[in-house]
Formats: C-alpha cells, structure tokens, sequence
C-alpha cells in the first residue's frame, strides 16, 4: 500500500490540476488486508452487530467478496447506527454514527487510496486528522502566529451542526476537480445516501455525513478546503491591509488578524461565504475576540481544541500568550470520572486504581503542554478527591477519612503532573 501511496502522491504533485479518472485499480485484496490491519478491532459494532472476530472468521472469503463487489457495484452500504454522546456543556449531545465493520474496512481502504492525492493540495493551515499532523501542532502555530504579531484580533469559528449540514452537490462537485473515478465516487455516494438507523427508525442521507464514520473526517477536510482554506488564502488575504492566519482542525478554526479593519470585513462576510455552501456559523459561539494585551482595557480569551488562550505576565513582567485547560473540558473530564468512580465503586480497589491511572494519565497526555501545569494538578487533585468520596461509599461502614487516603495514596500513587509538550 505504502509504495502506491507514494505513486499517487508524486501524480498528484506532477498533475497538480488534474482530475484522475482511474484510482479504483490500487484497491485489491492486499490493500484491503492492509485496511483491515488499519481498522481499529475494539470499537462498537454497527447494525449487523457483527465484530471484528467475527469478520475474520472468514477472512479470506470477506475480503475476497468485500473487493468484488466494491468494484462490481453491487456493494450497498449500509446505514450507520446512532449514538449521542454529551457535548462539553452537559446539556446537549452529539450525535454520532458508527458504520458496520465491514463497511469501517472498505471506507478506510478509500481513504488510504485519496490520502495521498489530497495530501498535495491541502493548506498547511489545515492539520485534522492528517498523517503526520496533530492538535498540539495546530495549538502551537496558534500560539507561534498570535505571539508573532504581539496579539490582534481573532474569528473564533464555530460552524452550527458541520457534520449533519454537509451539502452533497458541493461535496460531490470538490470531489470531481481531483477525483472522477466512478468506483471510488459511486461508493462515497452510496455511504452518504446509506442514511442513519436510530431507535429503529431509518432516516434518508439527504444531507450531511455521519460523524464518526472512517471516511467522514476526510470528506469533511476535502469541504472545508475549498470552503474557507483556499478561499482564505487565494482571495482574503491578497485584499488585506494587515498580516494575517488561519488554522483548522477538522471544522473547528480561528482566524488571526492584525488589523482591526480586516477582521471586521472578514467576519461580515463569513456568514455569507459559508451560507453560499449550506452552511450555517454558529450565532453565539463564532465571535469576533480583541486578543490584545493592554494596561487599561483586559483582552478577551477564546477556546480552541479544549485550551483557553489568554494574555498573563510571564517571570520577567512581560505580556505572554498563556494556554489553560478549558473550563467545560476540566467539568467534563471530572463529571466522567466520577460517573466511572460510582458505577464501579464494587471492583477491587487495585482494579479501580489501575483503570484510573490510565484516564489520568491520558488527560496529562493531553492537557500537559507548557503552562499549564497548575490545571493538570488541579485535575489530578480532584480525581483523587472524587475517587476517595465513592470508596467511602462502597457501604455503611467503608468511611475513608483523609489519614487513611494519604496512606492509600503512598502505596497506589496517581501518575504526577508533569509537562509532555514544548508548545
């Protein structure tokens, strides 16, 4: 796969306005195999109800039969099933979709196949769910670029309901300016008509793409690259008067500027740019933010991928650009916790610790970046206060008090805070 990845890449560099009409041949048995070993095996099943074991079974006939009918046409998609998952506020959800597992393997062998094609014409500004790419990147060419211009005015954008408002025409029409191969085209096709089962009820896919789905992100990149990153960079900047950035990750951007002017044009024409292509900006949440420091006047923060970004005075007085763990992520981390704390408060206490561990290890993991080492600690300090209020309650008598959980600390320790990122 690796070898065709590499071909592809150097047509899409050589033919850079090209459209390539025959792509679906790089699919065979191999490359599906390869998908399969791609395809995470643990996650949760879709309508079928069938797992990852049992699809390997039979591998060889799946996959045969899987390939046949792909390029055959005869492959019908399935339709996700849906789950809601609460938001960072608590009080609404998310809908999520979760496809079959072989519709997972056939959808991630699509994406192996347009990854490197598109890999040439996505901006560098863009850095969702791309090889080699990251959110603590993104985090840092924020923190780089505002600090570069010593703060100015940023467009935090927040586009209402992306997933589920993705206009097909459009998409289709991006698609086809690099890809016209009707194997490959057929099959997206058939996955954003597949719909969505919820409560028993099938819903039509007139619109949008199930978030969750394998080929999801990357579709939803391919949208927002013509969308706002080319029409950013092509036709925004070269009209302003001040310098100027964007950086996005998957459909959530900000937009730096330093002039005050130019981020006011810009934010008037957002609503009509994204309206153009069905699209909505969030009414609330896309504000327009003076991230500026000044003696008199405080300059506001804004929240991008679960960091707060505001201006602090570093050990020498000197304004800074500091990042902290974002308020509805720290409440959102804890309220998991403790939910996981009281409905297995009943497990062995090694057990529970050593689940524990492994959650705050992965919220340090995360949120461990230069600075913000007093809310990781914070945090680590409140998982251990949650974890020895559900202990005092695994019955009557289990009354810890805070002696005991000091000495029950000594021997099953919390990972320490500490920093895991320079950015």
């Amino acid at each position: 796969m690796y070898t065709s990845q590499l071909r592809i890449a150097a047509l899409a560099e050589r033919f850079p306005q090209r459209a390539f009409t025959s792509l679906a041949h790089y699919i065979d048995a191999q490359w599906l195999k390869t998908a399969y070993l791609m395809t995470r095996r643990d996650g949760a099943v879709g309508i079928d109800g069938l797992t990852a074991d049992d699809f390997v079974r039979d591998f060889e006939a799946n996959i045969q039969q899987l390939l046949e009918n792909a390029k055959s046409g005869r492959y019908r998609a399935p339709p996700v099933r849906r789950v809601h998952i609460p938001k960072g506020d608590g009080r609404t959800t998310r809908p999520i979709g979760i496809p079959t597992f072989e519709d997972k393997v056939l959808q991630r062998a699509v994406v192996a196949l347009l990854e490197p094609l598109y890999e040439h014409d996505f901006m560098e500004c863009s850095y969702g769910f791309r090889p080699g790419r990251s959110a603590h990147q993104a985090i840092k060419t924020v923190w780089d670029g505002l600090s570069t211009m010593g703060g100015g005015w940023v467009i935090d954008l927040d586009i209402q309901a992306f997933f589920d408002t993705i206009d097909h025409q459009h998409l289709r029409a991006f698609l086809q300016q690099r890809v016209k191969d009707g194997v490959i085209l057929r099959l997206i096709g058939k996955w954003l008509k597949a719909g969505v089962l919820e409560a028993g009820q099938w819903q039509k896919g007139e619109i949008g793409s199930p978030q969750g789905g394998v080929i999801s992100p990357m579709l939803a990149n391919v949208y927002l690259h013509y969308v706002l990153d080319e029409w950013f960079e092509k036709d925004v900047k070269p009209r302003l008067q001040g310098r100027a950035f964007s950086v996005r990750f998957a459909d959530d951007a900000v937009l730096a500027f330093s002039n005050e002017a130019d981020a006011r044009k810009v934010m008037e024409v957002l609503p009509k740019r994204f309206a153009r292509f069905g699209l909505t900006l969030h009414p609330t949440k896309t504000r327009l933010v003076r991230f500026r420091p000044h003696r008199e006047q405080r300059a506001e923060t804004f929240d991008f991928l679960g960091f707060t970004h505001y201006w602090g005075n570093s050990r020498r007085g000197r304004w800074i650009i500091k990042r902290k763990t974002a308020k509805d992520r720290f409440r959102r981390g804890l309220k998991r916790i403790a939910q996981w704390c009281r409905w297995n408060r009943h497990l062995p206490i090694r057990e529970q610790h050593r689940k524990l561990c492994r959650k705050v290890q992965g919220h340090i993991a995360y949120y461990g970046i230069r600075g913000n080492i007093r809310s990781v600690q914070l945090f680590r300090h409140r998982v251990e206060r949650c974890w020895i209020k559900w202990l005092s309650r695994r019955s009557q008598k289990a009354n810890i008090v805070w002696q005991k959980a000091y000495q029950l600390f000594k021997v099953l320790p919390f990972p320490k805070a500490r920093i895991v990122h320079q950015c």
